[in-house]
């Protein structure tokens, strides 16, 4: 009797909660009825501690993980811009941006599921070692529950080295290079969600991607990313699951309590 097919199961995140003040970004609501997870702002590059409690409360009434989505500080560049930083420094940023997530997160009867870092963040832990090593401390030091959401080879090396759950992460609303590198963009644009859509459900169930220089990357991932700070990210978010379901990809949550 031929085995049974494997169910692809695919998380679907969104980085959301980005808005402070009186100037408001993204379409959070919306997007909280189609992802799995929450990547929340800290307050370091958006978000503000209303916006931080509403937006754990939001995901706690939808079922959603939450993740701390920690910056480097950088309110004005949006914390795309890198800094010139020391391994002790990003351990501190991300305990202390995770650490007010997570009391916002326990007040409404959830919890800390995730650490994801942002922008520049994001993509100096990634390439550099020790950076990396530091983010993966920290992660260890919130817990056996936190997991850590990333890219590259560093990090998911040194986070199994540490005993520390690691979910990598990919993206189909930015492009990649031959290098494996994202082409960031300084301010977000809207894409068109059935390409979109294209793209997830490629890399859900080929477990590759696209180049700019017109290669492909072989990339296996567990959760796949939706920016939240995109004019239309709604509609690209309900595109991307319905294809994904069509092409019988289970969408769910990496939960790492069982």
């Amino acid at each position: 009797m031929a085995e049974m097919a494997r169910t692809i199961s695919i998380d679907l995140n969104s980085d959301m909660g980005e808005s402070f003040g009186r100037w408001s970004l993204g379409n959070d609501a919306e997007l909280m009825e189609v992802i799995t997870s929450a990547n929340i702002a800290c307050g370091w590059h958006g978000g503000d501690p209303a916006t931080m409690r509403a937006t754990v409360e939001m995901a706690v009434a939808k079922g959603v993980g939450i993740g701390a989505h920690v910056g480097l500080p950088d309110l004005l560049g949006f914390g795309r811009r890198r800094m010139q930083v020391i391994p002790d420094e990003i351990y501190d940023y991300a305990m202390y941006q995770s650490g007010a997530l997570r009391a916002f997160a326990d007040a409404a009867g959830g919890r800390l599921q995730h650490v994801k870092p942002h922008g520049a963040f994001y993509t100096m832990s990634a390439a550099d070692e020790a950076l990396a090593a530091a983010l993966v401390r920290a992660v260890a030091a919130l817990g056996d529950n936190v997991i850590l959401y990333g890219m590259g080879e560093l990090e998911p090396r040194l986070a199994q080295e540490a005993g520390v759950g690691y979910i990598r992460e990919g993206y189909v609303d930015l492009n990649y290079d031959d290098s494996g590198s994202l082409v960031i963009e300084r301010n977000k644009g809207a894409w068109d969600p059935e390409e979109v859509a294209r793209r997830a459900v490629r890399l859900a169930t080929e477990h590759e991607v696209g180049t700019v220089e017109g290669g492909t990357l072989p990339l296996v991932v567990q959760t796949i990313c939706i920016h939240g700070d995109a004019p239309n990210s709604g509609d690209v978010a309900r595109r991307v699951r319905q294809r994904l379901e069509a092409a019988g990809v289970e969408i769910r949550r990496n939960r790492s309590d069982g």
